[in-house]
Formats: C-alpha cells, structure tokens, sequence
C-alpha cells in the first residue's frame, strides 16, 4: 500500500495514544518510556506553555507517516529562526553561508527543543523501521528542496538512526556528552571504592561540605512536588538561564503543566534552609536512566551543584535500580566524579552542493578530534581498577 505523509501545525492534531504508540511503544506494558522527551505530553506542554511556537524560533510543524490509514511512525519537526537551544553547534556554517551571500534561515530541525539528551527522533512503531525511516529521512530532504530550505538537521539521534541517515547520503557528525554507568553498584561507597584514593577523597570532602551547608536535602517526586517546590525551581531555572544565555527558553506556563501532568515523570533534588529551597536540581526519569536537566541556586553554596546535580543524582539511580545517568551536555569536570565520556549522534542535510561538501569535510576531522578526546579522557578517568573493557554502550 502507498505511503503518505502529512505535515501538522501541532502534535495535538495527532492522537496521544497513536503518537505515543510510535515515540515509546515500550510503554505498552504499562511501565515508562526510555525517556520522556518525545513523548506527547511532553512536547504538547512546550507548545500549550509558549516555550515552542509563534515568537519562539521554533516552529512546531510533525510530521505523521501513514500506509493504507495506519500511522507506522512520527516526526518531532520544527521550522527553526536561529540556531539557539539546539546544542550541536552549526553557527560557523550559517555564519559562512550568509557570507557567501546565501540565506541559512529557516531550516528545519529535528529534535527535542532545548534538550541535549540522545534517544529516537525517527520515532516509528517496532518492526517498520525498515520502511519508516528511509521514508521520513527522504520525506525532509524533500521539503528542504522544495521551499527552498539551506538544511536539515536530526539531532541527538540514535548511532542506528546516524548510520540509516549516512547510508542515504546525510551527513553524520559526533560530539560527546559524560554519562555515569552503573555497574551493579550495591551503593554509593561500593561505587566509590572503584575510583582512585585521591578522587574518593575529594568527593568524600566536597559532598561533606555541601551537606554541612546547614540545611536539609530532600529528593522529591510524585505527590510529595509541592507548589512551592515548583515555584522555586523557576527560580532557579531563571537564575542559571540569564547567567548562561541570556534568556531562559521555557516559560513559566511549562513549570505548571510539568506539575499537572509529569510530576511522576520528574525527581527534584532540593537543598533548603529553615524551610526556604535555596538550591535545586530537577530530573527526568527514564525507563532505564536519570536525566539531569535544570538546576539552580539562590545564594552560592560550595561543592552545591556537584551534590545536587551528580552525587545525589547517582544516590537516586542505584536506590532505584537505574542502569545510568546522563546528566546533560558539555562538562569535562564531571569525569573526575565517575561520569564517562560517550559519543553522541546528529544528520545533517545540507542542500547546496558547496555549502555540504564543506561541512561533510570539517565532520571528518571534527570526528577525529571527538574520537581522541574520548580516549584520553577515558584514559584519564578517576577509576583505579582503570575503564571498563569497551566503550560504553550507545543508545539504539
């Protein structure tokens, strides 16, 4: 039967239940998605909260891929103004592009809005992935071509989605990102003990600093997030977005639907004093991993952002059996805390024949250059007994 595919202005004119069916089928028995972030709720909470849409940059415009009725697979698109909240950083190839008289915006974008966390962006149902994907990935060239795009960009796709991607003439390109692997650590101290004398020191010394701060520390999730949790958490999410660029990207409006709708999604690590959260660190919870997303503080406290952010981080995975935590892009200072460098995945079409053959050519050497800091930063991780055989394995 025919494939057909329809672009919408919002993942609300398709079904949850259907999309859903394509972004987490795993949740079919009942249990979480791999991660929340492509799910519909999630992305619904970013267009009905103002974070995505008209003003924002971010255009939503899904895609739904249908055969004789049925929807084997979707796409989270958006028509992009600017390259900001994307973090795989393409600002030199717009910035010569432009100079050679060339027009880089709108582009298209696949992706979760401002979340650097790896995971499916060719999010079809089990067993159509043979006929999904190469629909959808020629299905986005076709539009570049069409309205007279300069690009298209996947990005934080999977290394099974990059390599499907390559074989039909996408470009591939590699960053790295740190995760920490559980590797049946009884707890915390079992993790510790693999990690060299000097390194549990100095952890042992900066997690007694930051819990001596003269409060309490609390992880809460579910019924126990409170109002006040959240409103602090806004705080603190505004604090660390104008420090960092400028302008946080999500409104208030996503704090509240987060609240109505994904609080058993979430986890927030909170330090407070006599009652009043002065520091804060949400997470979102995978099937299989914590995801570190936001944090913020009202007053500086040492040692604060790696307890909230990495240590209490990996406390809360082993307590719930979780095999890894990713906590979020960029930070060569989480190695020495046991978090591993691992490779992370984009595509990227580039529509004039100049334009790609010089990016096809800097990726090359970008990988190099991403290869060999991985291993030497592997190379000069804290573990004692040195780096597990392997490199650790990449999300598929």
């Amino acid at each position: 039967m025919s494939l057909t595919v329809t672009a919408h202005a919002s993942v609300a004119e398709i079904p949850a239940a259907d999309w859903d069916a394509c972004a987490a089928p795993e949740t079919a028995d009942g249990g979480r998605p791999l991660d929340p972030f492509t799910t519909h709720r999630f992305l619904l909470a970013l267009e009905e909260s103002g974070s995505v849409g008209p003003g924002t940059g971010w255009q939503p415009r899904p895609l739904a891929l249908r055969e004789g009725g049925r929807l084997l697979a979707v796409l989270p698109l958006y028509v992009k103004g600017h390259s900001q909240g994307e973090y795989v950083f393409d600002w030199s190839w717009a910035d010569a592009w432009e100079r050679a008289g060339g027009r880089y915006y709108p582009k298209l974008q696949v992706a979760v809005p401002f979340t650097p966390v790896p995971g499916r962006r060719l999010l079809c149902r089990p067993g159509t992935e043979a006929t999904a994907q190469p629909a959808l990935l020629g299905t986005l060239v076709r539009l570049v071509e069409d309205n007279d795009l300069s690009s298209a960009h996947l990005t934080f796709c999977t290394g099974s989605e990059a390599e499907a991607g390559a074989a039909l003439g996408l470009i591939p390109r590699t960053g790295e990102q740190f995760h920490w692997f559980n590797e049946g650590y009884r707890d915390f101290a079992d993790f510790l003990d693999t990690l060299s004398s000097r390194k549990r020191k100095a952890i042992r010394h900066e997690r007694a600093a930051a819990q001596g701060f003269g409060g309490t520390i609390e992880a809460l999730a579910g019924a126990d997030l409170r109002p006040a949790h959240w409103d602090a958490m806004w705080r603190f999410y505004q604090d660390t977005g104008a420090r960092k660029w400028g302008r946080p990207y999500l409104t208030r409006r996503f704090f509240d639907l987060a609240a109505e709708r994904m609080a058993e999604d979430v986890v927030l690590f909170v330090a407070a004093r006599r009652g009043r959260p002065v520091a804060g660190a949400l997470n979102w919870i995978g099937r299989e991993a914590l995801f570190g997303r936001y944090w913020g503080a009202t007053e500086t406290i040492p040692f604060m952002h790696f307890e909230l952010c990495y240590h209490r981080a990996i406390d809360w995975a082993l307590a719930h059996g979780l095999a890894r935590v990713e906590a979020g892009a960029q930070g060569e200072h989480k190695v020495a805390r046991g978090y591993r460098p691992v490779r992370t995945h984009s595509l990227h079409w580039i529509a004039d024949d100049r334009l790609r053959a010089a990016v096809a050519e800097f990726v090359v050497r970008e990988r190099a250059a991403v290869d060999t800091e991985i291993a030497v930063m592997t190379a000069l991780g804290p573990f004692r007994r040195g780096p597990r055989p392997g490199a650790p394995p990449e999300r598929e």
